[in-house]
């Protein structure tokens, strides 16, 4: 029964969030600040963990394919798709719930409890969609671009680091990368950065939006938000991948 209440309130609260805005310039601003509180300011942290993450799968690959009749271009392609079909946009989506969602559902959550939420409501303004409406448009925007730097430094790291230790060479490498690639498993990733991005935003909004209590709710609501998150971008990888992949 919880659940079915939580889902519920999940779902009116969605309705509330796409509903028609009032001032559609106030809405723009607010998109564009939180393609940099959201977005932009991720690029680091994804950047650094694609290009170790990278380094780590290219050198995994290369020991465990030693034997002399595998090719040395196995290892750049098992690298590519490794990256651009799993690690990119799930381990991505898992960081950004971590970072992302715990920032959207503390904000919103404070908002709560400071009864901001309260006052916009008494000024006729709807609250759900102008505070959450805006995040969910950036992250739809911004998370693929993040997902396609991570793509490129995470190959970038392989290549790297599998030159380096001297595991393979940079022509074997490239040719990897080149080899029997297909195209649509960037779509394949993007579109899975998109739900990703749609279950981080809206569940960590969630969380926060119904805090109920002072400072330490706030807190369970950001972890809870995080916990949620993961769970469901974990479940959603698994069904995405049998009906894209397919």
């Amino acid at each position: 029964m919880r659940f079915l209440e939580q889902l519920g309130l999940y779902i009116i609260l969605l309705k509330k969030v796409f509903s028609k805005p009032e001032k559609a310039a106030i809405y723009y601003k607010q998109t564009m600040h939180e393609l940099v509180f959201l977005g932009f300011n991720s690029v680091g942290i994804i950047s650094v963990i694609s290009f170790f993450m990278g380094s780590a799968i290219t050198l995994q690959t290369a020991y465990n394919t030693e034997n002399p009749i595998y090719p040395l271009y196995l290892i750049g392609l098992g690298c590519r798709d490794s990256i651009i079909l799993e690690f990119s946009s799930t381990i991505s989506a898992l960081i950004l719930a971590g970072k992302v969602g715990s920032n959207i559902a503390s904000e919103i959550g404070t908002m709560r409890i400071t009864e901001q939420i309260d006052a916009l409501e008494i000024m006729g303004v709807n609250s759900a969609s102008y505070i959450i409406l805006p995040k969910i448009i950036a992250t739809l925007i911004f998370n693929p671009i993040l997902t396609l730097i991570s793509i490129i430094i995470g190959i970038i790291g392989g290549g790297m680091a599998g030159t380096m230790a001297g595991v393979i060479t940079l022509q074997d490498f490239i040719y990897g990368i080149q080899y029997a690639f297909i195209p649509y498993y960037i779509t394949y990733s993007i579109i899975k950065t998109l739900f990703f991005a749609f279950i981080i935003t809206t569940v960590s909004a969630f969380q926060g939006y119904y805090v109920n209590g002072g400072s330490l709710e706030v807190g369970r609501a950001s972890t809870k938000a995080v916990v949620h998150s993961s769970i469901l971008i974990l479940i959603f990888n698994v069904i995405l991948t049998q009906l894209l992949l397919s």
